[in-house]
């Protein structure tokens, strides 16, 4: 009798011991039985940024500094910059990771298979690329470089369908040993914008930003090629907006409420200045800038040529003639959004006796 309440008092413990530890599955290692709960509130994964290029990128390639810390005051906080290259100082502290291989040319990275290497150890969704100096210098053809872009971006593409490129139209360069790289850089330049329209698709834009336009060679660089601290502040203020605009897209950082104080009022200037001009013509660099206190998703630009100058082409804006010599510039797809205190700017072409025009700016709100 008194074995058999020994054992009802055994089996009574075991049972209480049992419930404590729960299901026997849970004795198991984590995972086995029962999945495992994610981390409330997990961060996202940051947008990975890679800027690519050549020693204007890389060595040391401030202006990467001044755009990384002009996107953190934006909001766009959640950013990585990457690349198998490392920071070179710049005074200032940024993310300084990048893919500026100094001397390189895109026809060779191309030729040479170097960009997937690099694409599998930073895993990059979006490219800034700033690539073709030194093919200009070594007089390779733009249908060659072109045809090397081409291969990045099916290279990017394969690393990451959803890549998003921006492309320079590269800085001007006027070294003391190249005569002739000045005329070659506006050769390739003018090709990017259709090249960059004709690879872009909707889920994998690709972009033409123009780095050209309003860079003096003179007072930008300090060699004819390479930029100074002021040619840095324009390259990165060129960036900025649409790599904004692709961060916004994705989400990145605070894009600001239609409600906001500031956002809606649209104003915008427009200044000329002549970069060249030769008997019977000119060439004109117009600047549009955002003075209103909102963003602007797109510009138009009046000119009106001194005398019985006629525009006869422009670039980065879609050209409109008018009557008795008027012409009207309108945003291209790429450059019409502008944030306050941002600027845009495209190039023309004028057949005149006198190298000087009225423009003036209209702006929409975004």
């Amino acid at each position: 009798m008194r074995s058999r309440h020994l054992l009802r008092a055994a089996l009574t413990a075991l049972a209480v011991l049992l419930g404590l530890l729960g299901p026997l599955e849970s004795l198991g290692p984590p995972g086995a039985g029962t999945a495992a709960a994610a981390p409330a509130g997990a961060a996202a994964e940051p947008v990975r940024i890679m800027p690519l290029g050549d020693s204007i990128t890389g060595s040391p390639g401030c202006w990467r500094s001044l755009l990384w810390n002009r996107l953190q005051e934006a909001g766009h906080t959640d950013v990585d910059f990457v690349g198998t290259l490392g920071p070179q100082g710049c005074g200032q502290p940024h993310d300084g990771d990048n893919e500026g291989h100094g001397g390189a040319l895109v026809t060779d990275v191309a030729s040479r298979n170097l960009l997937p290497g690099w694409l599998s150890a930073t895993r990059p969704d979006i490219v800034v690329m700033h690539f073709g100096t030194n093919d200009v210098w070594s007089n390779r053809s733009p249908d060659a470089v072109l045809a090397a872009y081409s291969t990045l971006v099916d290279q990017m593409r394969a690393s990451n369908p959803g890549m998003k490129v921006l492309v320079a139209q590269i800085i001007p360069m006027n070294p003391a040993t190249c005569g002739e790289c000045a005329r070659r850089v506006v050769e390739l330049n003018e090709r990017i914008p259709d090249w960059a329209r004709s690879e872009s698709t909707p889920g994998s834009p690709v972009i033409a930003v123009d780095q050209w336009t309003g860079f003096s060679t003179g007072s930008d660089t300090y060699d004819g090629v390479h930029p100074n601290a002021s040619g840095d502040e324009k390259i990165a203020a060129r960036w900025f907006p649409p790599l904004a605009d692709l961060l916004a897209e994705d989400g990145s950082g605070d894009p600001g409420d239609p409600d906001d104080p500031g956002q809606g009022e649209a104003a915008c200037t427009a200044s000329l200045r002549v970069a060249s001009s030769w008997q019977g013509g000119y060439q004109g660099e117009v600047t549009v800038s955002n003075t209103g206190t909102g963003p602007i998703s797109g510009w138009t630009v009046r000119i009106a040529p001194d005398g019985d100058g006629r525009i006869t082409q422009a670039w980065n804006g879609t050209l409109e003639a008018g009557a008795e010599g008027v012409a009207t510039v309108r945003n291209a797809a790429w450059n019409g959004t502008v944030p306050a205190g941002g600027s845009a700017s495209f190039g023309f072409v004028a057949s005149a006796d006198s190298a000087s025009a009225t423009v003036t700016c209209t702006a929409t709100a975004a």
